[in-house]
C-alpha cells in the first residue's frame, strides 16, 4: 500500500515520533542524546519552527512542534539523517537506525496542543525511566524541567504554552504542574499516537458511537482532530498540491521565477546570479527562494545549488522572501 504524502501546513502544530529499528537503542548514553539535541537547536534556530515539548527515551523520541515556512521535512531529514551518520560512525555499525520513516501528525491546537504537552513529557514517568513525579521534574532529557525553569533550552518555545496557564509565570508553573500531576498515572494514549479514523473521531470510543449512528466522519493517519479539522486539513492540501501541478504544467520552474522577480525589481537574469549584498539584488534572490520554495515546491537542496549558497543561508532567504512579498504585495502571479 502506497504511503501517504506529508501533510505540510505552515503554522500547523506537529507531534513527531520516531523509534530505532527493531526498538533498539538510538541513544545510548547521554553524550549521544546531548548530540542529538545540538542538531536538533541548529536545525530549528535556521527554520522558523518552534518546539513546545520534547522527550528523548532509550530507544524513540518525541517532540511537538509548530512549523513555519519551511517544510518540517526539511528540517527532520537534516536531524535524522545527521544523527544516523554520527550514531553508524560512533558505534562502527551500517544500516537503517530508525524504524520506517518518522511519524509527523498534525494536531488540532485548541483541542490537543495542551494534551500533547502533558502526554509527551510524562513518557519517562510512564516507561518508569523515573520514579515519581520529583524524578520527572528533574529528567534531563525532557522538556518539562524547561518549562518548570528548572533549566534553559534556547530551541524550546516556553512562553506561548505557559500563558495558557496564565499571565503570572510563577502561577502559571504552578497551575502547569498541577496540570500534569493530574495525569500522572494515565497509560499510554493510543487515540494521541494510534492512526485513522480512530484518532480524527476521538479514540475507540468516538469510532464505535460512529459505526452506531452511521455517521460519516473522514479520518486520516496524518491528523489528530475532529472530523471538521481533518476535513479542512486535507481540503487544503489537496488544493496546494493541485496549486503546484498546475504551475509545473504551465511552465513555471526556478528559471522563470528569476525571470518574474528581475521584471517586478528591474534587474537583469545576470544581476540576480551575482553574489554580494547589494541590497536589490540581495532581495531578489529572497525573493526567488520564497516563491521557488513555497509556490513550486522545490526543494532547498535545489536553491542552494542554483545560488550556489549553503542550506542554512536559503532558509533565511525563504524567511527574508516571505516578508518582502506580504510587506510589498507582490505575487508570483498577478
Amino acid at each position: 500500500m502506497p504511503r501517504h504524502k506529508r501533510l505540510d501546513i505552515p503554522g500547523g502544530i506537529y507531534h513527531v515520533i520516531a523509534r530505532g529499528i527493531e526498538r533498539r537503542e538510538i541513544f545510548r548514553n547521554d553524550n549521544d542524546r546531548k548530540e542529538f539535541l545540538r542538531r536538533l537547536a541548529k536545525a530549528i534556530t535556521h527554520s522558523g519552527i518552534k518546539c513546545y515539548g520534547w522527550t528523548l527515551m532509550p530507544n524513540h523520541f518525541h517532540i511537538l512542534l509548530r512549523t513555519g515556512t519551511k517544510p518540517l521535512s526539511d528540517t527532520m531529514r537534516k536531524v535524522l539523517t545527521g544523527y544516523a551518520i554520527y550514531f553508524n560512525r560512533k558505534y562502527k555499525r551500517t544500516g537503517y537506525l530508525y524504524q520506517n520513516r518518522y511519524k509527523s501528525i498534525l494536531c488540532q491546537e485548541e483541542a490537543y496542543l495542551l494534551e500533547l504537552v502533558r502526554y509527551i513529557h510524562l513518557n519517562p514517568l510512564r516507561a518508569k525511566i523515573v520514579e515519581d513525579m520529583d524524578g520527572l521534574n528533574t529528567y534531563p532529557w525532557s522538556g518539562h524541567r524547561i518549562l518548570l525553569g528548572n533549566a534553559n533550552a534556547e530551541f524550546q518555545t516556553t512562553g506561548e504554552i505557559l500563558e495558557r496557564f496564565g499571565q503570572n509565570r510563577h502561577n502559571a508553573i504552578k497551575k502547569y504542574l498541577a496540570f500534569i500531576e493530574e495525569a500522572k498515572d494515565m497509560g499510554r494514549r493510543e487515540d494521541l499516537t494510534g492512526g485513522g479514523l480512530r484518532r480524527s473521531a476521538g479514540g475507540w470510543q468516538g469510532v464505535e458511537a460512529l459505526k452506531r449512528s452511521r455517521d460519516y466522519w473522514r479520518g486520516d493517519e496524518r491528523v489528530l482532530g475532529d472530523g471538521d479539522f481533518v476535513n479542512q486539513v486535507l481540503k487544503i492540501s489537496e488544493e496546494e498540491m493541485m496549486k503546484k501541478e498546475r504551475l509545473k504544467k504551465a511552465g513555471w520552474d526556478i528559471g522563470q521565477v528569476v525571470k518574474r522577480v528581475c521584471k517586478l525589481m528591474g534587474l537583469s537574469e545576470k544581476d540576480i546570479q551575482k553574489r554580494g549584498r547589494e541590497n536589490t539584488v540581495s532581495r531578489a534572490r529572497a525573493l526567488v527562494a520564497y516563491w521557488s520554495h513555497i509556490e513550486l515546491g522545490i526543494s532547498g537542496i535545489e536553491i542552494s545549488v542554483y545560488f550556489g549558497i549553503a542550506r542554512p543561508s536559503v532558509s533565511e532567504a525563504i524567511l527574508r522572501g516571505k516578508k518582502i512579498a506580504n510587506e510589498n504585495g507582490y505575487h508570483l502571479i498577478n
